[in-house]
């Protein structure tokens, strides 16, 4: 046999376990070509399974110096110095297959159980969390791997657990000078760094503006105008009712219209179930800055609330005011906004048990007549898990962290820009 015969004949041979008939393949093979960096790689894997980790080593050694590119050459010289217990030298293997390859999945569980094996449980947790942030579903992948991620798990989750009683014993006696009111920040601040929570920044879909602040849900006591909103509930639903009502006639112009509507031929990603669909509806009383007359002569009470709101005023953008209607069984997916120069109101108007709302890492129930004020280009999504319509009031207001002329500026950005794409 040629060269490359025997390179074929004793991978096989090693495939299907004949581990003698690989060895002496593999030997033959490097008689001729004494350096050839996988041959040596296998046949020290050959020797490794026969228990021969003295052996072994000086072949993944050899492999490395002819090949000193291929993370898998160091890290299973690692395995070999596991064998015979040269924890220190394992651990260098590991992070030159780590140098090499800063994502070897493999090195990096290899590394963590090397960690908790001599006894360094923190660092192993440690380890383990870097490796569970790029590993992939467990069901993407191989069998040990899927082992190793389940032990990664749990000693993550032990050390955790261990870590938030240290973390509290730490911050009992000023929790207990301050107490915790007014501190939601610095709760999610150390429940982040605990991995109970994720942090969640702007995204926005057109414009970014910098430097505001990612904020979730604004306080309540940001806004004068709240409560005064939160009075006319009964009035907004009783104009809703009635519009509910006309939205049986035959009139196009007073029903409910599917709020995702994107046309054919674009990516649909998460909003391929709710295109063009009924289930997630809207009544506009303004849209994109138009105010609908019909729509709000049906409902002068809602128009006039609404009018009396910091609405962001954007010439073909905002606002948008409108009854937003939600079917049963029915979820918005995640998704984010299109710029956070504004915020978003909810009102919510007729809500059944079982829905809810989350922006970024916060969940909250939807009550009627309780508002809330968000930024949209935060991750959001909502739930009606009940077997009736959800009903909210939805607009849009200006970011109160901008100035008035910012706004001037923002506002005359998005305009031009619109009447820049629709010369064409």
């Amino acid at each position: 046999m040629d060269s490359q015969q025997l390179m074929h004949a004793a991978q096989q041979a090693m495939q299907a376990g004949r581990m003698e008939e690989a060895e002496g393949l593999f030997s033959e093979f490097l008689r001729l070509s004494p350096n050839h960096p996988q041959a040596l790689f296998h046949l020290a894997q050959v020797r490794l399974s026969q228990s021969n980790a003295v052996e072994a080593i000086q072949l993944f050694e050899q492999a490395e110096r002819a090949d000193a590119k291929t993370p898998a050459i160091p890290f299973n010289l690692a395995f070999a110095y596991r064998a015979q217990g040269d924890v220190a030298r394992e651990l260098k293997a590991l992070d030159r297959a780590l140098t090499l390859d800063p994502y070897y999945l493999p090195a990096l569980f290899a590394k963590g159980q090397a960690a908790e094996r001599a006894g360094k449980i923190r660092q192993a947790a440690r380890i383990y969390k870097e490796a569970l942030s790029i590993a992939p579903p467990d069901d993407q992948l191989q069998p040990n791997l899927q082992k190793a991620g389940e032990r990664a798990r749990a000693v993550v989750a032990e050390n955790a657990e261990k870590l938030e009683r240290h973390f509290d014993a730490a911050l009992e006696a000023i929790r207990q000078q301050h107490g915790k009111g007014g501190l939601g920040r610095f709760e999610t601040c150390r429940e982040a760094l605990l991995g109970k929570k994720k942090i969640y920044t702007h995204r926005p879909t057109m414009l970014h503006y910098p430097e505001l602040p990612a904020i979730q849900f604004y306080d309540r006591d940001q806004f004068s105008w709240i409560q005064q909103l939160e009075a006319a509930t009964d009035d907004i639903r009783t104009e809703l009712l009635a519009v509910l009502e006309n939205a049986q006639s035959d009139e196009p112009a007073e029903k409910f219209r599917p709020y995702v509507r994107h046309p054919a031929g674009v990516p649909l990603n998460q909003w391929e179930a709710l295109n063009h669909s009924p289930r997630w509806g809207a009544y506009f009383l303004w849209d994109d800055g138009k105010r609908i007359d019909s729509h709000c002569a049906r409902c002068p009470k809602t128009a006039a609330v609404a009018e009396s709101m910091p609405f962001a005023r954007i010439p073909g953008y905002a606002p948008a005011v409108f009854f937003s209607l939600l079917a049963p069984r029915t979820r918005i997916p995640p998704h984010t906004g299109v710029t956070n120069i504004r915020l978003i109101v909810h009102l919510p108007l007729i809500v059944p048990k079982g829905c809810g709302f989350r922006v970024g890492n916060d969940s909250r129930p939807v009550e009627p007549g309780k508002a809330w004020v968000f930024d949209d280009t935060i991750e959001h999504e909502a739930w009606n898990d009940s077997d009736q319509n959800r009903y909210i009031l939805i607009f849009d207001i200006w970011n109160p962290m901008l100035s008035p002329v910012e706004r001037e500026l923002a506002s005359a950005l998005l305009t031009a820009m619109g009447t820049y794409y629709s010369g064409e």
